[in-house]
């Protein structure tokens, strides 16, 4: 939950940046988001190589950081790949759509985590957790609303659809890399040192000026996201992704409460419906594994 209430937080920074100045690319958002889980996750990474002599303590003997040599590159390539994708659909979202509906697209991370978890993972995928991901694609339908919104905004919401099975294809990458016991703050550091590469020839051909109060409000959306990235890979390399839905719909909750209560944007009937559908789906899909 804790992680679930970080990326509330960061998207309601990310999208109330453009209130205070010009409009920011979405592109130069990412660079300021990363930037800031780099400088963190490189401290947090280095302080743990400095005590990598010591005798671990009860919580760090969970994870291990590998030699170079056995360290497994791809899994780490593909969740940062995976994840740029992802943040790239939900900037774009939360740039042109309600806060509640982008987050709630982003929300399907959860169900495509499942499928890429026992396609990728062999993890046993049940009948119910099936019909879950089907039902809650409809739910999402619901909200992106193909032909009844503008066009820009179908586009965003396509975007923020892409984002959220993007996401959920980089967890299933941090669940394996748990699996293998890879240090919790290199993964960080390894994705937001490769998102921070991406968007960097971005920011450097069409810089947009920002304002000071910009620059703060981007620095809340890093730390935000940095606490959420560190919660949300802590869970996915101790649980299964089918375990972790319920805990991660809070986010809806903690964005709908946010976008009422910043930018008084309360969502249409049909964004409602999506929204209950897609929760409902989650909290279905899970009630068995909690028995």
């Amino acid at each position: 939950m804790g992680s679930a209430f970080g990326f509330a937080l960061m998207g309601m920074f990310v999208r109330l940046a453009d209130d205070f100045g010009e409009a920011i690319p979405f592109t130069q958002k990412s660079f300021f988001r990363n930037i800031v889980a780099v400088v963190v996750a490189g401290v947090v990474f280095a302080r743990m190589c400095g005590r990598a002599g010591a005798r671990p303590s009860r919580e760090e003997r969970g994870s291990v950081a590998l030699p170079r040599d056995r360290m497994p590159w791809w899994p780490l390539v593909w969740r940062s790949v995976f994840g740029t994708i992802g943040i790239f659909g939900n900037f774009y979202a939360l740039s042109h759509i309600p806060l509640g509906d982008a987050c709630m697209l982003n929300k399907l991370s959860p169900f495509s985590a499942v499928v890429a978890s026992w396609l990728l993972l062999g993890e046993r995928v049940t009948v119910r957790q099936g019909i879950a991901v089907v039902v809650a694609f409809v739910g999402a339908m619901f909200v992106v609303k193909p032909g009844f919104a503008l066009a820009g905004e179908t586009v965003a919401a396509l975007a923020g659809l892409a984002g959220g099975i993007a996401a959920g294809l980089a967890y299933t990458c941090v669940r394996r890399l748990g699996i293998l016991k890879v240090e919790p703050s290199f993964i960080v550091l390894f994705f937001s040192g490769f998102s921070t590469l991406v968007t960097l020839p971005f920011l450097l051909f069409d810089y947009h000026p920002m304002t000071w109060t910009q620059v703060a409000i981007l620095f809340g959306a890093g730390v935000s996201a940095t606490a959420g990235q560190f919660g949300i890979t802590a869970a996915y390399r101790l649980a299964q992704p089918r375990e972790l839905a319920v805990y991660d719909y809070t986010n809806v909750v903690f964005a709908a409460l946010l976008g009422f209560a910043v930018f008084g944007q309360v969502p249409d009937a049909f964004s409602w419906i999506g929204i209950a559908i897609i929760v409902a789906m989650g909290v279905w899909m899970n009630s068995r594994a909690r028995r």
